[in-house]
Formats: structure tokens, sequence, C-alpha cells
């Protein structure tokens, strides 16, 4: 069976433009790839979005001021930050050139991810740190810096981002897989903590999504990808990083405000329970 050509993703439908006004989102790990898209999502439809970079990565610098640039800068409505989200003190510092740009954070989106091919007998300990200080720590950091400002409004959001490998277990990736899995004990644990300040907490699962980090860890395998998931999925083709959008969009809106300690799977029908 052979995939549809083309990126019929990249097309969806964008959000109504008023939805998220007044909204101001942290998208960290959001100079590219899903980051990128759900931040573009978020400007489309009325949210000041702060974008986040890791430091020491040019290219990720680059990325983020231009998409920063793309998404109003000029105007007050996006700016870039640098922070590496494993760094407690970089994260609060973060968090306050954010607000103090674009006002209090209402959104978090916890997208940053440090991902590599490891065979399970080689990963060091170092690599299972720092896998675990980006994917998990990170989250916890960002979410606490965040915090405090949802707590005075009353309200709140905040996103992480688990992988449809935890579903369904992942080869050289054991290090990766465990963070995810953390992620969503993490969302659930959090929800809970925070429900009833009218905080809510919620999970997005990518399933097989074409990114620039992807086409690093597994290069030249795109066609070959794209022809084992219309294989495996209900939707016969890649996904796209456009095509989680939508499911960002609503878990950040008013309207997702009786949702929380959820996991929301956006894989094209791969995983069915």
């Amino acid at each position: 069976m052979n995939a549809p050509a083309g990126p019929p993703g990249r097309s969806a439908p964008q959000a109504p433009p008023g939805r998220l006004a007044g909204e101001v989102a942290l998208v960290t790990g959001g100079w590219r790839g899903i980051g990128a898209a759900v931040a573009r999502a978020y400007a489309a439809a009325g949210a000041r979005v702060a974008v986040n970079y890791p430091p020491g990565l040019p290219a990720a610098e680059s990325g983020a001021a231009q998409l920063a640039a793309e998404l109003g800068a000029d105007d007050g409505r996006a700016i870039a930050c640098r922070a590496d989200v494993s760094d407690q003190a970089a994260v609060r510092r973060m968090v306050a050139e954010s607000e103090s740009a674009l006002g209090p954070v209402s959104i978090l989106v916890a997208n940053a991810a440090k991902s590599e091919r490891l065979d399970w007998t080689d990963i060091s300990e170092d690599a299972w740190n720092h896998v675990m200080a980006v994917n998990v720590t990170g989250t916890l950091f960002c979410a606490q810096a965040v915090y405090p400002g949802m707590l005075r409004a009353g309200r709140g959001k905040i996103i992480t981002v688990t992988s449809v490998m935890v579903e369904l277990g992942g080869v050289r990736a054991l290090h990766y897989v465990t963070s995810k899995a953390a992620l969503i004990g993490l969302t659930r644990s959090l929800a809970r903590e925070v429900g009833r300040h009218g905080i809510c907490v919620n999970a997005v699962m990518p399933g097989s999504i074409k990114t620039e980090s992807e086409e690093e860890l597994y290069p030249g395998t795109s066609d070959a990808i794209a022809e084992r998931q219309a294989e495996l999925q209900s939707i016969p083709r890649r996904g796209f990083a456009e095509d989680l959008a939508g499911a960002f969009v609503f878990l950040g809106s008013r309207e997702s405000d009786f949702i929380t300690g959820q996991v929301i799977n956006v894989d094209g029908g791969w995983i069915h329970y």
C-alpha cells in the first residue's frame, strides 16, 4: 500500500482568530517542529506567544527569532526567549522575561525534549540523567515557574507532550520512552494538585510526526516511515506537526475548562484503546 503523497496536515483549518484572545502562551522548544506549529496556531487564534529555544545552538536562536518576528514581535505579540529548561534558575528568568514583555502566562506548553538513539545497554548515567533532566525535570520547573501567575489569575492551562511510544515501546530509545511515560504520571498528579485553583493539566500524545528532529534521528528514512504508517494507521498518511495544532488550541482554550488529567492521543488512529 502506497502512502498518499503530499502534506495534507499542513492545510488543516486554523482556529477562529479570537479563540485565544487575551491569552499568553509559553511554548518550550518552540523554535521548530511541533512547538513551532503550536506557536503559529496560538498566534493565529489571538494569543501572545513566547517562543523558547535552548542556549548554545545558533540554529535554535535564529529559528526562534524568525518565528517571533513572524508572529508579531514588532507589535509586542511575540518574543523569543532562551533557556535550558533543565536549569531552574534559567526557567524562572525566562518566565519573568515572558511575563514582563507579554503579560502573565496563562498557557504553558512543555514541549522541549531531548531524544537520542542508543542501545539500552549503552545508556550511560550522564545520557540517562540528561534526557530525564530535560524531558521530565524541565517540565516540572516550567510548571512551577508559571504557577504563581496562574494561581493569582485563578485559571491556567498546562500542556505536556508525551509520545505514542509509551504505548508501543521502542528500540534504541529506552531512556526517551521512559521519560515520556513519566510525563503522564506528572500530568495526572499535577492535575490533582492544581485543579482546585482552576488550572487544567493535560497531555498530548503525538503519533508518528514528520519533524526536523525525526530527520536527525532517522536520516533518509522518511519514505519508509510513511509507507509503514500507511499500513498501521486508520488514516493512512504521515502526520505533520500542523495536525497536532488543533488539540493544543482546544486544550489551551476555555472550551476545555472541565478537562484535566487526560492524555489526548493524536496519531491518525495508530493506537486504539
